[in-house]
């Protein structure tokens, strides 16, 4: 496994997600937790809606049951998505933290993170509630998901804590952070930026980004991996996968892992073979070649 130093933190570069885990047993849990620890993964992904709360409460029955797993892993949660709405005032920041808190049996978080912009956010009670729970020892770390560069300036602008996450969707097919930058000036489709330059601005900032869905095509189409409406990606994929004796998740994971703003991606798989095929990624470097091919595969043209 290959690291990251993130804010004095030595984590892997590849974290798994816990979304899912809802849907496992606690020996299920226990032994996925387990196998990734073994696999070098020691950064871990929640939020408060995972499972309605069982993902996080489902791991806590883990380390409630052994301690001593605490001090090996970094755990991550996030806020703000509520029925209908979001939230991120500072009542429920500190609520959905000491919630988060007691389901994982831990005192303290490494990270968290504002899972949604909400429209009525305010950054000078947002700050506040992070001033509150950086004193009281019950976060370290703060970040945020799914926002743009002024929103997070916005938000640093009154926070004292430094952001310095972002949580994107970002996979071979859903790209647009790439997109908009390589066809920079160009009066196409492609050129438009739905994210504000996100990207650059978290490089410059020095943001880590951590991309979700990575093998997700779109909530109604699923995974893109042997989607026909993907033929010539799978392709291509195939090809690269028999080239470095793996599967094609792990080369589609090693197209992330490529680009030099060294992102670290969330699986979400809770699966311990497809986590063992998935981790495999660390060891690929794709040539710069083989990584326009990837991209060029899902019907993109260079201007």
């Amino acid at each position: 496994m290959k690291y990251l130093m993130f804010e004095g933190m030595k984590i892997s570069q590849i974290a798994l997600g816990c979304m899912r885990i809802s849907k496992l047993t606690e020996k299920e849990t226990d032994e996925l937790i387990r196998s990734a620890i073994e696999l070098g993964i020691n950064f871990f992904d929640h939020a408060d809606i995972y499972g309605q709360g069982k993902s996080e409460e489902l791991f806590g029955k883990v380390l409630a049951n052994d301690p001593s797993l605490r001090d090996k892993i970094y755990i991550q949660t996030k806020c703000g998505i509520c029925k209908g709405y979001y939230d991120l005032s500072a009542d429920h920041i500190i609520d959905s933290v000491n919630n988060s808190l007691e389901r994982l049996h831990t005192s303290y978080i490494d990270a968290l993170l504002l899972h949604r912009p909400d429209a009525l956010m305010e950054p000078e009670v947002i700050a506040q509630a992070f001033d509150k729970l950086k004193a009281q020892g019950k976060v370290k770390n703060f970040g945020v998901s799914n926002m743009t560069p002024y929103q997070i300036a916005l938000l640093q602008k009154h926070c004292h804590q430094p952001l310095k996450i972002n949580q994107l969707q970002f996979n071979v097919v859903n790209a647009g952070m790439i997109d908009s930058g390589i066809n920079a000036n160009m009066d196409n489709d492609a050129s438009l930026d739905h994210d504000g330059g996100a990207l650059d601005y978290c490089r410059l900032n020095d943001i880590l980004i951590q991309p979700w869905s990575i093998l997700q095509a779109s909530w109604s189409k699923g995974t893109y991996l042997d989607h026909p409406d993907y033929e010539k990606l799978n392709m291509k994929l195939a090809e690269l996968a028999s080239k470095y004796h793996v599967n094609k998740s792990a080369i589609a994971l090693a197209w992330i892992l490529r680009h030099p703003a060294n992102m670290q991606p969330i699986v979400g798989t809770t699966s311990i073979k497809h986590l063992n095929e998935l981790v495999q990624a660390n060891d690929i470097w794709l040539s710069r070649s083989e990584w326009y091919q990837l991209y060029l595969a899902n019907d993109r043209m260079l201007p």
